[in-house]
């Protein structure tokens, strides 16, 4: 029956609103003038008005363009699965019916979303939206006209704002589509975007492979040596990829959710062990054994012979102070990779007494749930800077007055080097 489902709907719409209005007004007097503008704000029509009204700043995506460049501004797609050709390669196409869209726009009318995102019987307000569900026209509003009118405005959120666009930020491929490769016309420009709702599906997936309660019991059972029916999944060299920062909300509503942090399978050749390196135990430090290796003893003995100089403090000067820094820096890159072959989890032998952030550095791939989750967070990186700069600082002791100005200068030269190579987290 409509009018039930009708009514029903309605309810749910009220208990949404219900909470979001006892949200905003929990901390204000009963007297509070500012109370009873928030309850008339939070009247089912007045909010659905003001929503079917702030809907145009959000766009329900499946292809996103943002994670390609945060000041990207061209299009972004909806592409469900039942829209996209079928093929033989994981893709989009395979997501299930249950997939999750993103939203990106303006993060202070999420809240939009959230209200499409409302179920009731298996089906969101959104899919209601798109159906032009009648019972869904009934709840909205007594006055029907006014019901469609607010029902085609939140249905175009899933619909590209303006024209098809690129952008200067955004990735872009010439593809030769004729037979001419001297001709512009026999090419098509390409823009990839970024296929956000299948990367939220294989974070989920790869989350729960990984921290699950099952997961977690297989992994116990194979350390107590006993059997588990089922077994459970590995990701080798698997990396973490931030998108927005601070401000993930920026990026996205999905990327949002998993706090930035977008899974990157390995794609390597294989690994030469070599049977000579062994885990660093016994020590607290890793830095004194990096300073005992020949290349980065002849490079300290250079820098301290250049800054002890009486050189011109110009251009050239510091082009040389910099080429040695770079240079210790690429051995310092070197010298943790060699550990990255060892076997995973070396690091939580009661023989280890490596700091938690020099753990964290050079055991990238230990898989237990505390341990990978404090790695994700990324504080360590700025301690193992932190770490080198102190080290680098101590080289000089006896001979330079090196202070806080010099410290902060090796720490910014770290970080500077490590974004200009592109190197992958386990080398900070």
């Amino acid at each position: 029956m409509p009018e039930l489902e009708s009514a029903q709907l309605h309810s749910v719409i009220k208990g949404f609103l219900k909470e979001r209005l006892a949200a905003k007004t929990e901390k204000l007097a009963p007297e509070d003038p500012k109370r009873e503008e928030l309850v008339a704000q939070y009247e089912l029509e007045t909010w659905v008005g003001d929503a079917a009204r702030r809907v145009g700043q959000l766009q329900v995506v499946t292809h996103s363009l943002k994670p390609l460049h945060p000041d990207a501004k061209g299009s972004n797609l909806y592409a469900p699965p039942e829209s996209l050709v079928p093929h033989s390669l994981v893709g989009s196409h395979l997501l299930p019916e249950d997939f999750d869209g993103d939203v990106v726009g303006n993060a202070a009318a999420l809240d939009v979303y959230k209200f499409l995102k409302l179920e009731h019987n298996g089906r969101s307000l959104l899919d209601r939206v798109l159906e032009g569900d009648p019972a869904l026209t009934g709840a909205l509003s007594k006055d029907p006209e006014q019901a469609r009118e607010w029902m085609t405005s939140f249905a175009a959120i899933t619909e590209p704002r303006g024209g098809e666009a690129s952008h200067t930020h955004a990735k872009q491929v010439y593809w030769l589509v004729g037979d001419d490769p001297g001709d512009n016309g026999s090419f098509h420009l390409l823009a990839p975007l970024y296929a956000t709702s299948l990367a939220h599906r294989v974070y989920q997936t790869i989350n729960e492979d990984r921290f699950g309660e099952t997961t977690k019991a297989a992994r116990q059972a194979r350390r107590d040596g006993r059997y588990w029916e089922g077994g459970y999944r590995d990701y080798p060299n698997i990396a973490v990829q931030k998108f927005g920062g601070t401000k993930p909300q920026n990026i996205s509503q999905l990327n949002s959710e998993r706090g930035g942090s977008n899974y990157l399978l390995a794609s390597l050749p294989p690994t030469w062990v070599d049977s000579g390196i062994k885990p660093p135990f016994f020590t607290d430090s890793v830095f004194p054994r990096f300073g005992r290796r020949k290349e980065v003893r002849r490079l300290l003995s250079g820098l301290r012979r250049l800054l002890m100089s009486d050189a011109e403090p110009n251009a050239e000067t510091r082009d040389r102070r910099d080429e040695y820094v770079g240079a210790l820096i690429d051995e310092l890159v070197a010298f943790a990779s060699r550990y990255s072959v060892l076997e995973s989890g070396w690091s939580a032998s009661p023989d280890c007494r490596l700091v938690d952030a020099e753990a964290l550095w050079l055991d990238p791939w230990r898989d237990d749930e505390s341990f990978a989750q404090r790695r994700e967070q990324g504080d360590w990186a700025q301690e193992v800077r932190h770490r080198f700069a102190t080290w680098l600082n101590s080289q000089f002791s006896k001979s330079l007055p090196l202070g806080d100005a010099e410290f902060e200068f090796w720490q910014k030269q770290l970080a500077k080097r490590l974004n200009a190579l592109q190197e992958d987290l386990p080398y900070v």
